[in-house]
């Protein structure tokens, strides 16, 4: 397939393109504005290899969305392109709303024009709300999002539930549980806990730590993915989930046990507005309609994780200062194609 991923250099589609890449023979478009959390520096393998162009944009632009599209005879568009921090949302709703929310249709719009094949558009659990101590979350559950973030993600849900029922749009929507592993961008809780730990920092955890999440690996997620994108029935909702329940304090504490660290650094802070207590995913369905589960444990992939940051050390203390960005500038030209050595 000729595919469109758009926020490719993010944390979950660089992870994507990267695979895809190495177990197919796709050809992927990465487009991607480069805001704060995309860095290109996750793709440096994907550098020169023929199936791969990267255009530096906006998904609200549809000039340039329609252009691709045309140009490089796209069949199906992977959405991973979001505005996705629940605090940021907090602090200025405008841009999840003009990127999630905006962006998301005008995707819909161009691809529809253009007759695409297949689109997925990759959400998250947020989008139901908060889970009491028992029960999970199904693809029948009802949508109650509880902050700006997760409202725009379920509008922009509900937006490619439109395009399927109101235009036979072949519009399919993933919602997953919380990701970890390699790239990930360090305010997310397991790399900032990583980054601060080693640097002898304090780890921040809202309220009294007991909010519950189910972690999966992007790895597996990148696998579900492109298994809903080849074989999922337009119109379609599949949850992706990790099977690993853990409190964020338990998390946290796992962590400062591997890296050797003293629980003194622990320093509980004031809880954010509107947290979710639990998320938890029932993924039944996709395996028993796709025949997906996940591959990893939470043992291996923690410690696998915990080991790529311990390897990667220069990667995320760049991200965290910011420098990163010279790599932009010196590999791409202002209109983000890549610079002829």
């Amino acid at each position: 397939m000729n595919i469109l991923v758009t926020g490719g250099a993010g944390f979950i589609g660089s992870n994507f393109i990267i695979k895809v890449l190495k177990k197919n023979q796709d050809k992927i478009v990465n487009l991607d504005l480069l805001t704060y959390a995309g860095n290109l520096e996750n793709l440096a393998e994907c550098e020169g290899n023929s199936n791969y162009r990267f255009v530096k944009g906006d998904i609200g632009d549809s000039k340039l969305v329609h252009s691709i599209i045309e140009e490089e005879k796209i069949e199906a568009i992977v959405n991973f392109a979001a505005e996705s921090h629940v605090d940021r949302s907090i602090d200025g709703p405008k841009i999840f709303v003009e990127t999630n929310v905006l962006g998301t249709q005008n995707l819909l719009q161009v691809a529809k024009e253009l007759s695409v094949k297949r689109f997925l558009q990759v959400s998250t659990d947020e989008v139901y709300g908060s889970l009491g101590k028992d029960g999970f979350f199904t693809e029948q559950s009802m949508i109650k999002p509880n902050s700006p973030y997760s409202a725009s993600k379920a509008s922009a849900d509900h937006f490619c539930r439109a395009w399927y029922h109101t235009f036979n749009f072949p519009a399919m929507i993933t919602r997953c549980s919380n990701n970890y592993g390699p790239y990930q961008f360090p305010e997310k809780l397991i790399p900032l806990m990583i980054a601060n730990a080693l640097d002898d920092k304090e780890l921040p955890i809202y309220g009294d730590g007991k909010n519950v999440r189910d972690w999966l690996h992007v790895d597996d997620h990148c696998d579900a993915i492109y298994t809903v994108l080849t074989d999922g029935k337009p119109g379609a909702v599949y949850n992706i989930g990790g099977n690993n329940e853990m409190e964020n304090i338990q998390i946290v504490e796992l962590l400062l046990e591997m890296l050797g660290k003293d629980k003194s650094l622990i320093k509980f802070v004031k809880d954010r507005p509107g947290h979710d207590q639990r998320y938890a995913i029932d993924a039944s369905l996709i395996k028993q309609e796709l025949g997906w589960e996940p591959s990893y444990t939470f043992e291996t992939g923690i410690k696998e994780t915990v080991q790529w940051y311990l390897d990667n050390r220069k990667w995320w203390e760049r991200v965290r200062s910011g420098s990163y960005q010279e790599y932009y500038s010196n590999m791409y030209g202002s209109d983000g194609r890549h610079k002829t050595k």
